[in-house]
């Protein structure tokens, strides 16, 4: 190799190095906005084990688990989305993950990570198309759920009118499963309108047993703010939706 090759291949590396540089620095900036740079430890060591497998929607699992019950933290939280933002998202599964462990970080955050919503958004779109029927519709109530609870201005596809649509056809394909009344009864009390989500707090009342911990506590909120019920008996048997679909439930303990 000539001295003039060789210096045209030192400067063709240095430059890549440079934008290898760049990205990392882009990446960083992009964490520091949400949660710093620094790779945290998480409050539950299992977190940290589970990571180590490469299994995004089985750390989103473990992460919900510990909402649930709430035990979870905020470090829990920032550290899932440091492990999957770092991974490819290729697959309904691990898509969905990165979208649900954004959405539990920035209802942590607040308005600190309202930049991160539309990485909710993309996410759960980008599951919901490779596989709309993943864990029984799990992207299309969490998008529904995002759709009717985040201002239009953080979103770019969709608005509350967009999400009460997607929770009801969710709702009428799946009518088995309570957590799907259970978010559109949410929505509809979100919206102000309480007089349609009646039949829906009333079918995840009779299936309460199928609901998360925290689920359960969304319910009663509901039925405290509609008022009083006057319910009848529901001979539909009820079916979970499938582990790991996400709640609402309040932010993490910091």
């Amino acid at each position: 190799m000539t001295s003039s090759a060789r210096r045209r291949l030192a400067a063709t590396r240095r430059g890549s190095s440079a934008r290898r540089a760049v990205a990392r620095a882009g990446v960083c900036i992009g964490l520091v906005l949400l949660v710093g740079c620094t790779v945290h430890h998480p409050t539950h060591p299992e977190l940290g084990t589970i990571a180590q497998q490469g299994d995004s929607l089985a750390l989103s699992d473990a992460l919900e688990a510990l909402i649930a019950t709430g035990t979870d933290t905020t470090r829990d939280r920032m550290y899932a989305y440091q492990v999957v933002s770092s991974r490819d998202a290729n697959t309904a599964a691990s898509a969905f993950a990165r979208a649900a462990i954004t959405g539990r970080v920035v209802q942590s955050k607040g308005l600190s990570a309202a930049n991160r919503v539309k990485e909710v958004e993309r996410y759960a779109l980008q599951s919901r198309q490779l596989d709309p029927t993943f864990r029984d519709g799990a992207a299309t109530r969490l998008l529904g759920t995002l759709y009717v609870m985040a201002p239009a201005t953080l979103l770019e596809h969709g608005d509350s009118e967009t999400g009460l649509e997607m929770l009801e056809q969710l709702t009428a394909a799946g009518p088995e499963v309570p957590e799907n009344h259970l978010r559109l009864a949410e929505a509809y009390v979100t919206l102000h309108d309480s007089e349609p989500a009646i039949p829906h707090i009333c079918f995840s009342l009779a299936h309460q047993d199928a609901l998360r911990a925290d689920d359960q506590a969304l319910l009663k909120w509901l039925i405290s703010d509609v008022g009083p019920l006057d319910c009848p008996p529901s001979p539909d048997a009820a079916r979970p939706a499938a582990r790991g679909t996400g709640s609402t439930a309040p932010p993490a303990k910091r």
